[in-house]
């Protein structure tokens, strides 16, 4: 059964997404045409042409071949797979053998990158790779956009001016870089954390796979990321909003929130939101049995005089 993606409006964004440790992990954002992570390739990614995987474990990239399977069946223009280069080969191989267990290839561009490599989404609108820690050729990515303004002394000069200027090698504008969206992937705690792309990101999407005492251990092993380390994480981060995701399923969520709720600062708390965090369904309320129901106008019997 397909996992129910979860979606949520956060800095202004739509998230759609589904994170369970283990499990599948997939989040798409559609107004920057980026999925990172592909899962098990929901419905809900196949229209986004440029899906991010971080690293190769199976609940993070089994659905690669169906996300282009499925974008070629639809005929969508081919989908764009941007992983580490390492293993960009490694993906093409299995497109091969899947075009050979089908009977026909599944169009697709792989695009393998390494650590601060960028690709172009759209016009000033790039995707940057890092490093993160966890398995070898483990990224994340991070959509950036690049704004250019004109100098301000540069104000009152005409457009020739301007022109003469650039043709002289004079760079007429300011440069500023907006990082609208990071995802980390599995990873632990790393200088990743405080590339300004990461740390200065308006939607960070960091994991916390462990939350009690007793998982310290699993979490160092697995190299994840446990609760206590975001007393140390988050006060360094300048970003709007922390979206926690890939939660292990060991502990309740329930339990994980309040456990959050007790190590970091009230100011971080009311930056963090759980993907997985689903708002609650109201019960219906129970039907009243057919005679106690209140009739309505149209079901009122009619007055009748006295017969004549």
């Amino acid at each position: 059964m397909a996992a129910q993606m979860v979606e949520k409006r956060i800095g202004g964004v739509k998230v759609q997404g589904y994170s369970l440790a283990g499990e599948e992990t997939v989040i798409a954002v559609p107004e920057l045409n980026v999925c990172f992570d592909p899962g098990r390739a929901p419905a809900e990614i196949i229209p986004i042409d440029n899906l991010c995987v971080s690293h190769g474990h199976m609940d993070h990239a089994a659905g690669v071949a169906y996300y282009l399977s499925q974008r070629s069946f639809v005929g969508n223009a081919p989908g764009r797979v941007i992983i580490h280069r390492r293993f960009a080969q490694d993906v093409q191989r299995l497109m091969a053998v899947w075009a050979d267990l089908e009977g026909h290839p599944s169009p697709g561009v792989i695009q393998g990158v390494v650590d601060g490599e960028e690709v172009t989404l759209r016009r000033n609108l790039v995707l940057r790779a890092f490093d993160v820690r966890h398995s070898d050729g483990a990224l994340g990515f991070a959509v950036v956009e690049k704004r250019h303004k004109l100098r301000p002394e540069l104000a009152e000069h005409t457009g020739p001016q301007l022109v003469e200027l650039k043709k002289q090698g004079v760079d007429i504008h300011v440069h500023r870089e907006v990082s609208l969206a990071a995802y980390c992937g599995d990873t632990a705690v790393g200088d990743y954390l405080y590339l300004d792309h990461v740390r200065n990101a308006r939607v960070l999407f960091l994991e916390c796979t462990f939350f009690t005492q007793e998982h310290v251990t699993r979490a160092r092993a697995g190299r994840h990321i446990h609760v206590r380390d975001l007393r140390e994480v988050l006060p360094r981060l300048n970003g709007e909003h922390i979206v926690l995701v890939h939660l292990t399923r060991r502990t309740g969520l329930g339990e994980a929130k309040a456990i959050l709720r007790n190590t970091v600062s009230p100011a971080d708390l009311e930056r963090i939101t759980i993907l997985m965090d689903r708002p609650r369904r109201h019960p219906r309320p129970p039907r009243q049995p057919e005679s106690r129901r209140p009739r309505s106008n149209e079901e009122a019997p009619t007055q009748r005089g006295p017969k004549s």
